[in-house]
């Protein structure tokens, strides 16, 4: 049975859905804007996340890797544009079998990552690093806040995409929470309650598309073997021994994908179910019991949250340190700590928009952003003319 043959058993009460009207005060916006006539104010977010740069620029930045040292370019690498494609898609249905808020759900899948820096994780690291001398610090989700309120560019009347405050507030909650003390400026966004389940589905749909993908990547790249990947990962043997035994003449390849699918599948059913439990188990009708609940209720089954947890170690230990994407994680951060450095020296370097933002965000934070903006390829041009003085 898959998930969409069964997603009426998965059914939330429906006042626990983000409604798309004001009853809530979710779709308001920091510029008040008339309303579409035939697009909900979720769906006009999604758009605007869709059409912006930054948006664009995920084609150009790694998710994991996009080549090997000493290797040309792969067409098949996942980046973070597709990385971000295929969260949005397991999100939709998520939000669609619970009877969730799919408007929003998927504003908040196609924007969270729009705030990560060039090379992944590892040039996440380095800027931060980098501020952390500065007394200052690098936090994608509050980047992306900055991006989607300030940075972009696209209407005359305001600046930002100027989303409505359920996106926003999605764009900041939806994988950790922030202490109102340690952040005031964010209060407008309820820190002291939960997220609504549309903006906590989104970590954990994260999750399940990058733990088949980068298990498949891996595999495509040769740093995984399939025999490494069946010993440490008891998850994906299981599905793959069935897949031997259904399609015993099949191409290896196509059972190794057979095994991923049904991972995938596996992964999030079992979310969806987890989710209806949990919600049951605390009574919650309503989005204000949601807000106030315990603890959050998206989350594995434990048996599979131990399967989920035995396969991101395996990838760490396995993928994401291993010898040549280690080789990559230097690299990454020469070439940031580098520039931050040499602009930080010499604003000069700044183009002229970001040297204007210096007197109110200040030297550092604006070297960063200018950094954070940046795809693979340009910073690797920015860096190498600053070596070239």
């Amino acid at each position: 049975m898959t998930v969409m043959e069964s997603s009426r058993v998965f059914l939330l009460p429906t006042g626990i859905a983000v409604d798309g009207g004001e009853e809530n005060g979710l779709t308001r916006r920091i510029h008040a804007e008339p309303p579409h006539a035939y697009r909900a104010p979720f769906a006009r977010d999604s758009d605007r996340i869709l059409h912006a740069r930054a948006f664009r620029r995920l084609a150009g930045k790694t998710q994991v890797f996009t080549r090997l040292p000493g290797d040309p370019p792969a067409d098949h690498f996942r980046s973070r544009l597709t990385h971000t494609l295929e969260v949005a898609r397991i999100a939709y249905t998520l939000a669609s079998a619970l009877g969730l808020n799919v408007e929003l759900t998927g504003a908040l899948a196609l924007a969270h990552d729009i705030g990560h820096p060039p090379f992944g994780h590892a040039g996440e690291k380095a800027l931060d690093r980098m501020l952390q001398g500065c007394g200052l610090g690098f936090d994608h989700n509050l980047h992306a806040l900055r991006i989607v309120t300030w940075f972009e560019e696209r209407y005359a009347a305001f600046r930002g995409l100027n989303l409505t405050l359920g996106v926003r507030e999605g764009i900041v909650k939806h994988s950790r929470d922030y202490s109102v003390t340690e952040h005031p400026g964010l209060a407008e966004y309820f820190l002291d309650l939960r997220p609504p389940l549309e903006a906590q589905l989104i970590d954990l749909a994260d999750e399940i598309a990058y733990l088949t993908a980068d298990l498949d990547d891996g595999l495509e790249a040769g740093i995984l073997t399939l025999d490494l990947i069946r010993e440490g990962v008891p998850l994906f043997r299981g599905f793959h021994d069935a897949a031997l035994r259904q399609f015993p003449g099949a191409a290896p390849k196509l059972v190794v994908n057979e095994a991923l699918r049904r991972m995938l599948d596996a992964l999030v059913t079992d979310l969806l179910a987890e989710v209806r439990r949990r919600v049951k188990a605390i009574g919650a009708v309503s989005l204000a019991e949601i807000r106030h609940a315990p603890e959050r209720l998206a989350a594995l089954s434990p048996p599979v949250e131990a399967g989920r947890a035995t396969a991101k170690a395996f990838l760490y230990a396995h993928l994401y340190n291993s010898p040549g994407i280690e080789e990559a994680h230097e690299h990454a951060t020469e070439v940031v700590e580098g520039l931050f450095a040499a602009i930080v020296a010499d604003p000069g370097l700044l183009p002229e928009n970001h040297r204007a933002q210096i007197p109110s965000e200040g030297l550092a934070r604006t070297v960063s952003d200018y950094i954070a903006g940046m795809t693979d390829t340009f910073i690797e041009q920015a860096w190498a003319r600053v070596q070239l003085g």
